[in-house]
């Protein structure tokens, strides 16, 4: 068990994040309603809601339980959602954010976030001390960091106890995982994320599936049960590993194509809304290069309203046209015009949404698309899209670069503005692209290993974990 500073440590703790809080045993009661968004997905909302349906209470179903922290979390249970109404048969899917369940116990994790979005948006504005002190916070997450988690995922358990205890809870953020076994679920799937072994991320009690061979071997290392983690793939969308080879077989021809095309580049802004300078700092940078017709470049402001502004400020002060899409019907018109040949109507796309459904799913379809993926190390480092990796927001995610980059998927980490560039030359200025064909031969070859299949294998795990017991 814990030693006595510990123990003070986690009182502390506790009292700084739940110590008003109320912690109830009765379940909340929960509603289900059609997503407006996904074909056949079913959305767990508080009873009552308007235009919702009490919930059926019925174990045959796959339950994909996250929390919106950033955009990360919930991108990875849309995905898994992706592949279980493919293969879902009679059973539903239910997609179950613990915060679209109007409550205390949400409202408790929903204050614990803007610690976190803040202190990610000056990490990535202040740089220097500020940075190095955050990237220490996100490395940091041991074993007491998990008991300190556990003991909130015991007062949010409410939030999910009504559900028949043999559901299968496909947990994307281990709070959620945490909670369902607090309330005695028995087929818990944890997907842990990154690519560095930390406590934080494991839930003990659930099967913990891990992306890469370097985290499963660490998490082992430090102790975790052998029958608890398993080595599953990426955590990536039906579709992008269904079209993976015509996708970047598509990249191939337009890099080799006798007329050189511009590189296709999308940058979307992660769910913090971190990333304001250094990204607005890389389109200003570009600029003359979009304006000589060798780059395209596809800005994803999300729903964050001051990146829509801080993109549009960029463009506008260097007279920089540019073409807005802001609903989901517009960015599948965006791409089907792109995949029968066409070129975007601006040289720069900028996509701003008021919902935040587009905002999270727009980076996942414009990825079929585009050239090359410039993001933070964050879920997307893990993408069966070329990747240039631009500067971090926590050190965690230093992690998740490298295994890009040994994938061949990806490059390593670029740090500065200057790096930044100079990978750009490299994917678009050498005859024949070489880099940029290498990464789309590369992520074929993994496809047909495996290595993008994580939430595919999830599925087929959760729903035999059912049928087992």
């Amino acid at each position: 068990g814990p030693k006595l500073k510990s123990k003070f440590q986690l009182l502390f703790t506790y009292w700084m994040s739940a110590g008003g809080h109320k912690v109830r045993k009765e379940p909340v009661p929960l509603g289900e309603e059609n997503s407006s968004f996904m074909e056949g997905l079913k959305v767990v909302v508080k009873e009552g809601t308007k235009n919702s349906a009490p919930h059926k209470k019925t174990s045959d179903c796959v339950v994909v339980g996250t929390i919106r922290m950033g955009f990360g979390h919930h991108r990875i249970a849309y995905a898994a959602c992706s592949w279980s109404l493919k293969g879902s048969g009679n059973n539903d899917t239910y997609f179950h954010d613990f915060l679209n369940i109007d409550t205390p116990e949400a409202q408790l994790i929903k204050d614990m976030d803007k610690w976190y979005s803040k202190g990610s948006r000056l990490a990535s504005e202040l740089g220097g001390m500020v940075e190095q002190f955050w990237g220490a916070i996100t490395l940091s997450g041991d074993a007491d960091s998990l008991r300190a988690t556990y003991q909130i995922a015991e007062a949010v358990k409410p939030l999910l106890s009504q559900l028949p205890k043999d559901t299968p809870i496909v947990a994307t953020h281990c709070m959620v995982g945490l909670a369902a076994v607090a309330a005695g679920f028995k087929n818990v799937i944890n997907l842990v994320i990154d690519n560095h072994a930390q406590w934080f991320v494991v839930v003990p009690g659930a099967l913990n599936l891990v992306q890469g061979p370097t985290n499963y071997a660490q998490l082992l290392r430090m102790g975790v049960p052998p029958e608890e983690i398993k080595l599953a793939g990426h955590w990536i969308p039906a579709d992008l590993v269904d079209n993976l080879n015509v996708d970047c077989k598509a990249r191939i021809a337009r890099a080799t194509s006798k007329n050189k095309k511009p590189l296709r580049l999308l940058i979307p802004v992660g769910g913090a809304g971190a990333q304001r300078l250094f990204v607005t700092k890389l389109v200003k940078a570009l600029i003359p290069r979009v304006r000589k017709g060798d780059v395209q470049l596809f800005l994803n402001a999300g729903d964050h309203e001051h990146m829509r502004i801080a993109f549009t400020d960029a463009l506008d002060s260097n007279s920089q046209s540019f073409n807005t899409v802001n609903s989901i019907k517009g960015v599948h018109d965006f791409c089907d015009s792109l995949r029968k040949g066409n070129e975007p109507p601006s040289a720069v796309t900028l996509f701003a949404f008021k919902d935040y459904f587009p905002a999270v799913a727009t980076t996942d379809i414009v990825s079929r698309v585009t050239d090359v993926l410039a993001c933070k190390p964050s879920e997307l480092a893990f993408y069966p899209v070329p990747k240039l990796m631009i500067r971090r927001v926590g050190d965690h995610e230093a992690y998740s670069a490298l295994r890009a980059s040994e994938l061949g998927d990806g490059t390593l980490e670029a740090r500065e503005l200057d790096d930044c560039l100079r990978f750009i030359e490299l994917f678009r200025d050498i005859s024949g692209s070489p880099l940029l064909v290498s990464m789309n031969e590369k992520i074929m070859e993994n496809g047909k290993i495996g290595v993008y299949d994580g939430c595919k294998n999830a599925i087929e795990i959760a729903r035999k974990m059912k049928a087992s017991k």
